[in-house]
């Protein structure tokens, strides 16, 4: 009964965090934003949009490699370059992770730690892509 209570009070609390946030997108001008909250909102609107582009510069990168690949079918030996992106790809989402969460230490427990590391995820997210378009038109694509 007590562990109950207690699961229910949690996600109350939880609720009532969130419940701020969720109106918070109508009010932001990210152009110009004034508290904290706002900073880390906007600073995470940029991760979320770097991060759709880097989603979008992987799939034309892909499908450049896959090309490769399939152009390479005569010497399997040599294929393998959709593979390697792929793990090349799996290796760099959590050094990203990694190293924008040590970079968020300049503010630990503060309340700017958690917009330096969108700041850092978005400044990373954008060069990675640049390296996958890169890539993508190295190949002719």
């Amino acid at each position: 009964m007590t562990r109950m209570i207690r699961r229910i009070s949690h996600a109350v609390c939880l609720l009532a965090l969130l419940a701020p946030v969720s109106g918070l997108s109508q009010d932001v001008d990210c152009s110009d934003p004034v508290t904290q909250m706002e900073m880390t909102y906007c600073a995470e609107q940029d991760w979320q949009a770097a991060d759709a582009e880097l989603n979008a510069a992987y799939g034309r990168a892909m499908a450049a490699m896959k090309q490769m690949d399939e152009d390479l079918a005569d010497s399997p030996a040599l294929a393998g370059a959709a593979k390697a992106l792929r793990d090349a790809q799996r290796a760099w989402i959590p050094y990203r992770d990694a190293a924008c969460a040590a970079y968020g230490f300049q503010a630990r427990g503060g309340s700017m730690e958690p917009m330096l590391i969108y700041q850092c995820r978005a400044d990373l997210t954008g060069q990675r892509t640049r390296e996958l378009e890169d890539l993508a038109s190295g190949l002719g694509n």
